[in-house]
């Protein structure tokens, strides 16, 4: 189960990293501190961070088997979940609002999180919760 969740969690942060790189790519970084609704620098990068840290860690824990790390892990992976949820919440917003003016265009710009493609959320965020179940049942000791 521990490989099981360590390829799911390899996956997701392949989604993961194609969406920091769209948000990056269509200004995020920019838009960061303009007023409205959007994805924070220090949210997503934050979540992207701690997630890697934890994936360091399980990688670690596959190859020790130390049952603290998979603990050590399981934490990070809440905590990356909750700025998950808290990111897909503003994405889903801004996808239920009023179309934001074109880029260019006087007024609000086009926050840069909207140029993430549905099929990749939704994937991003069934594999995060998968692993996090299969990281959570390895953790108390299922499988074994």
């Amino acid at each position: 189960m521990k490989w099981v969740a360590l390829v799911l969690w390899v996956l997701t942060a392949g989604g993961g990293f194609v969406m920091l790189g769209l948000w990056m790519k269509n200004g995020g970084m920019a838009q960061s501190d303009q007023p409205g609704d959007r994805i924070r620098s220090a949210r997503i990068l934050s979540h992207f961070a701690l997630a890697a840290i934890g994936l360091v860690v399980w990688i670690v824990y596959v190859a020790a088997d130390e049952d603290a790390l998979a603990w050590i892990a399981l934490a990070l992976l809440a905590v990356v979940a909750l700025l998950g949820l808290s990111m897909l919440f503003i994405w889903l917003r801004q996808r239920q609002a009023v179309p934001a003016a074109p880029a260019g265009a006087p007024g609000e710009t086009v926050p840069a999180e909207r140029s993430f493609p549905v099929p990749i959320v939704a994937g991003h965020g069934i594999l995060a919760a998968t692993t996090l179940v299969l990281v959570l049942l390895t953790a108390v000791g299922v499988g074994d």
